[in-house]
């Protein structure tokens, strides 16, 4: 049975010269007290390892040479508690990182929002008008536009209505463009085009359209008739308020991401922090976020290029170095209160439902099995470029925060992901 994040926290003394000073960020305000992880630099190399860790760093040093993996490849092994260097290979290497892009947008979002943050969709009225105003909710559900609607009827009633326009304002963000590293494929099945307003995480080119449309339904459920086409536009000042919703706690809302790698809801997180911290809900801005945060826990930031918060750029880069960094950052005591969600939201290997299930044939070969249930780990895949990243507790008993990024294989990807579950049950030791 895998431990929880509880368990881990307890089992790592606090070791970071400075802790978050701030139990909810502000936001513009990030951290007034910050903590510096330690490079892996080649002379820590010299670090003496316990028998178990010596495994560890023997055994990798072969299977890292798998010809599935290719030439490029990016790793390193800490130990969670002391932060010692276990093993490292091209560990400062800028590589194409896919979804562990994630971890970061994460870091950020509970940094600057809070993970009690909730997200609220308003509907107002106005000149004969019922507008649905997004607010950045990916969670939002055909349910939860019922409600609205309810709520919305009973004042048309009470105000003598029976009919109204509908309309939808979607302008808390600007209209979507293409990050750097995307191209026009990605819509709208990899990811949606990123606006304000979305039902039930549909894929579709217009998702605020499609509430809207969602939201009017509803509305000639309860007796009220739509005239009109659903469109967009702005609520304008003297709209009065009439129904809310809010969306779960940001923390849930981070677990759901990084379990499923979901690329709408690392996009729409991206642009809310940008907000929060002051800047405009674009991927420049809110990548700008990212490394701001990171860089203030005293992450290096060398060699890191990003520009998007899901992953999904080809022109992303992170060393392995840096993702292990971020783990070890999220699984600190020190900072549990606000990013322990990360850990909490780690796919568990042979967990269905995630992106470490058993549908997407991850931990079921002979050399990997025996992990199941005992490695968290972040997903990453695009054409090119595989990751893995994670923690589990080794042979000697102390918890590992490992890395591992594949660029340029000619294997194929399921051979790929095979190789690295494979390293990830030897940081394990269970594959000895």
């Amino acid at each position: 049975m895998f431990l929880s994040s509880s368990a881990l926290r307890s089992s790592s003394a606090l070791r970071r010269a400075a802790v978050l000073a701030v139990a909810v960020p502000v936001a513009g305000t990030f951290l007034s007290a910050l903590s510096a992880p330690a490079a892996f630099a080649a002379g820590q190399a010299t670090a003496v390892l316990d028998p178990a860790e010596q495994r560890i760093a023997d055994n990798l040093d072969t299977r890292s040479q798998d010809v599935r993996l290719g030439s490029t490849l990016g790793g390193v092994v800490l130990d969670a508690g002391s932060r010692k260097p276990v093993w490292g290979h091209g560990a400062t290497t800028a590589l194409m990182p896919a979804s562990n892009t994630k971890l970061g947008t994460a870091t950020a979002a509970l940094t600057v929002l809070g993970p009690a943050h909730r997200f609220t969709t308003k509907v107002v009225r106005g000149d004969g008008t019922l507008t649905l105003v997004g607010g950045g909710d990916r969670t939002l559900t055909t349910a939860d536009l019922t409600e609205l609607a309810k709520a919305a009827v009973t004042g048309l009633k009470k105000a003598g209505l029976t009919s109204v326009r509908v309309r939808v304002d979607d302008s808390l963000f600007p209209e979507p463009t293409l990050a750097t590293g995307w191209n026009d494929g990605y819509y709208p099945d990899s990811v949606a085009p990123v606006r304000a307003l979305v039902v039930d995480g549909h894929q579709v080119t217009d998702t605020s359209l499609d509430a809207g449309q969602v939201f009017a339904a509803a509305l000639a459920q309860q007796g009220v008739t739509v005239t009109g086409e659903v469109a967009h536009g702005v609520a304008a000042p003297g709209d009065v308020p009439v129904a809310s919703h809010r969306s779960a706690a940001l923390s849930a809302v981070v677990k759901h991401m990084l379990k499923v790698s979901d690329n709408d809801y690392a996009e729409t997180l991206l642009r809310m922090t940008a907000l929060s911290a002051g800047r405009p809900a674009t991927f420049e801005d809110g990548t700008a976020v990212v490394r701001e945060v990171l860089g203030q826990y005293g992450i290096s930031l060398a060699n890191y290029e990003i520009h998007d918060g899901s992953g999904l750029s080809r022109a992303n880069r992170i060393p392995a170095q840096t993702i292990a960094d971020i783990l070890d950052l999220a699984a600190d005591p020190g900072h549990a209160e606000t990013l322990k969600y990360i850990v909490d939201g780690l796919p568990v290997a042979g967990e269905a439902g995630s992106t470490l299930g058993p549908e997407w044939g991850r931990f079921d070969t002979a050399d990997s099995q025996c992990a199941v249930g005992k490695v968290k780990a972040k997903t990453g895949t695009l054409t090119g470029a595989i990751a893995l990243s994670g923690l589990t507790k080794a042979q000697d008993g102390q918890w590992k925060v490992f890395s591992f990024i594949e660029n340029d294989s000619t294997a194929a990807p399921a051979d790929i992901k095979d190789a690295l579950d494979g390293l990830a049950a030897t940081v394990n030791g269970c594959w000895a």
